[in-house]
């Protein structure tokens, strides 16, 4: 609960030394020995950290627009309590930016949404990560990717964002691998995170935030399993662009297939693409629908056991096709990536998640 006795008058950007309520540590400004006490005291992914000094937590408080104490959701499996205050100490030590607490407070905010079953994200035996896909000015306010080599490559602020996040789930939720996470591979993305812009710009289509209910600054947080690319060179028209992405995108193995409760997909397209796809598909749902369509397999495809098992969960429709979702609305189309053409990103996701979109916005007070 907030803490009744302090003066809130004067804003969060107010945020004084004795309202930080954490544990102080006496510790050298050096990042060399910093990194090697927290990751003895498992505080650390094994990567350099930022000591999070008093003067460093404040600056990161007040720019969120939040006072400290504030909470932003309880984090499976240890359902450690959030506050501004510990994402603004783990966003310090991930060298992340200040400016980008807002994000991070609204990504927060998406992660606990039941929708995005963020129990079973942080368990399960999959890889699987929560990826952030941004939307809105502030891309371009904290120089996000979106164009050449936006998932990795570029530098910037993305993995330093997606990496505070990452650590959050770590020290507040409590995530580790071989005591509460099953992983049995894991992901580059469960270091760093997963953190991409749209390519507004460039798209033919409204942006992913604004088809979801939330124009302007926005964040849509996705559990994915990993990233796959899908590429052509021989597609002359928008329609069989289609084809290939929807097939390349229902491989057999995919967690869709397996999952007891159905799943979405992802897939991000360049500006070429897009624009190819949208000569013949020009509205969104009718490009959803022809990627749904594609993405899917006769039954007769699986072995003899998965067939029983698809079967059994009401996966086969009438004429006797398997497709990768259930409905064209659960295939999310993202346009994204660099306009050297050949390649589309497809981000498979783990059923029950559902992803959750939550508008950037920085407003003094929070919840108790």
């Amino acid at each position: 609960m907030r803490d009744s006795t302090i003066d809130r008058s004067c804003g969060p950007s107010g945020c004084e030394v004795s309202w930080l309520s954490s544990q102080r540590l006496e510790v050298e400004d050096d990042p060399a020995t910093f990194a090697k006490l927290a990751t003895d005291a498992g505080w650390g992914d094994g990567l350099p950290l930022i000591p999070p000094t008093e003067e460093r937590v404040r600056a990161f408080v007040a720019a969120s627009g939040r006072f400290p104490d504030d909470l932003l959701g309880t984090l499976p499996p240890r359902d450690g309590r959030c506050t501004v205050e510990k994402l603004a100490i783990n966003a310090v030590m991930a060298g992340a930016p200040a400016e980008a607490m807002p994000l991070l407070c609204a990504a927060l905010d998406a992660c606990v949404d039941p929708a995005l079953d963020l129990f079973s994200l942080n368990t399960t035996t999959s890889s699987v990560v929560p990826g952030v896909f941004v939307n809105g000015p502030i891309r371009h306010t904290l120089d996000l990717p979106m164009e050449a080599g936006c998932f990795g490559g570029v530098p910037g602020t993305a993995p330093a964002i997606g990496r505070a996040l990452r650590l959050v789930m770590r020290n507040v939720g409590g995530q580790r691998i071989g005591e509460n996470s099953k992983s049995v591979f894991g992901q580059p993305g469960r270091v760093t995170g997963i953190v991409v812009a749209e390519w507004e710009e460039r798209s033919p289509w409204p942006p992913l935030a604004k088809r979801r209910g939330v124009p302007g600054d926005a964040v849509t947080v996705y559990g994915c399993i990993g990233t796959m690319d899908i590429a052509d060179v021989a597609a002359d028209t928008g329609r069989r662009l289609v084809e290939i992405v929807g097939k390349s995108l229902a491989y057999p193995g995919t967690n869709a297939y397996i999952s007891h409760w159905g799943a979405e997909t992802m897939v991000c397209l360049p500006p070429p693409w897009a624009d190819l796809i949208a000569a013949d598909f020009p509205s969104i749902e009718d490009t959803q629908e022809a990627i749904w369509r594609a993405a899917a397999h006769p039954i007769d495809f699986f072995p003899a056991p998965h067939r029983d098992w698809l079967e059994e969960r009401g996966r086969v429709d009438a004429g006797g096709i398997a497709h990768l979702v259930e409905r064209p609305e659960e295939i999310l189309v993202m346009v994204c990536g660099g306009l050297g053409n050949l390649h589309a990103m497809g981000l498979h996701n783990f059923g029950p998640t559902r992803a959750v979109t939550k508008a950037v916005v920085a407003e003094p007070g929070g919840t108790d």
